[in-house]
């Protein structure tokens, strides 16, 4: 096939989507496939922006000093709570799906109970590891009155873990009406009840940390609505667990166990990626700065949300494509995406003080300028996802989980001199910076090797 025939392929695609979402026809492959990106679509979308209208609404509640110590907490629970999952989800909808395919469903039922097995003993050994080591932690670590907070993790990991599972489950069976109903549900149910519950517990003068473990407790219980919406849904809709067990033979369970480990490390990268930075700074500086750090980090990715759409919209037709074809999208989806995020980056970078003012207050205005510094981040993050989104497709994991590893390692390294040299010349606010240089300079590598990986051909 030539590029000219190529191309018009791609049109006759295009042209079927839109024929197809015009008409409500979703029958066949291409109708389910369309079906099940716009329902996970809207879903990434609604999470996206829940959470950041979520997280101004109690930053201006707690004020700095509290949300600090709030997202410290939230940040170290939710690196326990990964060493409950350890790619054991993915491997669900992978080996699940396959099997429910096949119209194995006693065979899918049997990964099923293999997984569940061993995510509920990840859960109970991850959860008792946090109550043991909270203590620790809160005291001689951080240094910040959040004991009682972390032990809410004792409960936020088995809901969460379990909300995470289940919701798998369902997509097994090609099932993405359900989780955005979850995701709807639990955006409302965390508006309505922390907010509220915030409201109601500053009246009666709570210290620090008395505020902080409720606010946690008030956010589990917006999950713990979740996971009872999941399960009554899951008794009624998720058929092949009427299904006779088929119980898996030692060869796949050793072909399961070969699939989750390369996930477990990238996984586990990929969160010391994302919250290193809140969990050194926890260490060196008050909550305060914590809070102005995490501001404006949620501000970016609300911004880089709106601008990754076009990544998450690009995905089904990468997977489908190859050869000048895909070349083709790519390059397309690549500039629009950097045009886009070169544009958000300026504009952020000149609106940073209005957009602080206005979303947060007065009292947030020393993110201002480290929103500024991260508007190089508004430019990088949707450029990053468009390249991690052709690698995921086109099955060349491995490399994106060694360029991963790697960068978070980096990134670890930066933060220690960076938080340290910021310390030691400025200050806290200096220790901020440096962990926001140290942000911006990892993503970069990551960025420059995701390139250069693709360039040639790896």
């Amino acid at each position: 096939m030539n590029f000219g025939e190529e191309i018009r392929e791609e049109e006759n695609l295009v042209k079927t989507v839109f024929r197809k979402f015009k008409t409500k026809d979703f029958s066949g492959t291409t109708g389910q496939a369309m079906k099940n990106s716009t329902y996970q679509l809207t879903q990434n979308i609604i999470f996206k922006f829940g959470s950041l209208a979520f997280t101004i609404i109690i930053a201006r509640l707690l004020l700095p000093d509290r949300m600090g110590l709030y997202n410290l907490a939230l940040a170290t629970i939710v690196l326990f709570s990964s060493f409950s999952d350890l790619g054991i989800s993915s491997a669900l909808i992978t080996f699940g799906a396959k099997m429910v395919g096949l119209k194995r469903q006693g065979k899918a039922k049997g990964y099923l109970k293999k997984l569940f097995k061993w995510k509920l003993r990840l859960v109970f050994i991850t959860s008792g590891i946090l109550i043991a080591s909270a203590y620790f932690i809160s005291e001689y670590y951080y240094q910040k009155p959040i004991f009682y907070a972390l032990l809410v993790g004792a409960l936020y990991i088995p809901i969460v873990g379990l909300i995470g599972f289940i919701e798998q489950i369902f997509k097994v069976e090609e099932n993405f009406r359900v989780p955005l109903y979850k995701e709807i549900l639990f955006q409302i149910s965390r508006l309505i009840i922390v907010p509220a519950g915030i409201l109601f517990f500053l009246k009666f003068g709570l210290s620090e940390r008395g505020m902080v473990f409720m606010t946690l407790l008030l956010f589990v219980s917006a999950y713990a609505v979740t996971l009872l919406f999941l399960a009554i849904k899951g008794r009624k809709q998720i058929r092949f667990l009427d299904a006779k067990t088929e119980e898996l033979e030692f060869g796949e369970i050793v072909d399961l166990k070969k699939f989750i480990y390369p996930l477990t490390a990238t996984a586990m990268a990929g969160l010391f990626f994302g919250y290193i930075d809140t969990l050194m700074l926890g260490h060196f500086v008050s909550g305060s700065f914590i809070a102005y750090y995490g501001a404006a980090f949620s501000l970016v990715g609300g911004a880089s949300a709106i601008i990754g759409f076009i990544s998450l919209a690009v995905l089904p037709i990468f997977a489908k494509k190859n050869g000048k074809a895909l070349e083709g999208i790519f390059r397309k989806s690549r500039d629009m995406t950097i045009f886009l995020s070169l544009l958000a980056g300026v504009f952020t970078y000149f609106v940073a003080y209005y957009v602080v003012k206005f979303a947060y207050g007065v009292e947030y205005l020393n993110t201002v300028p480290i929103l500024k510094y991260f508007s190089i981040l508004v430019v990088l993050l949707p450029i990053i996802g468009i390249y991690e989104g052709y690698f995921t497709t086109q099955k060349k994991t491995k490399k994106l989980a060694t360029l991963l590893v790697t960068s978070a390692i980096l990134n670890i390294i930066f933060n220690v001199f960076g938080i340290l040299y910021g310390l030691k010349v400025a200050g806290e606010m200096g220790a901020v910076f440096g962990a926001v240089f140290a942000t911006i300079l990892s993503r970069f590598i990551y960025l420059v090797g995701l390139v250069r990986f693709r360039r040639k051909g790896v």
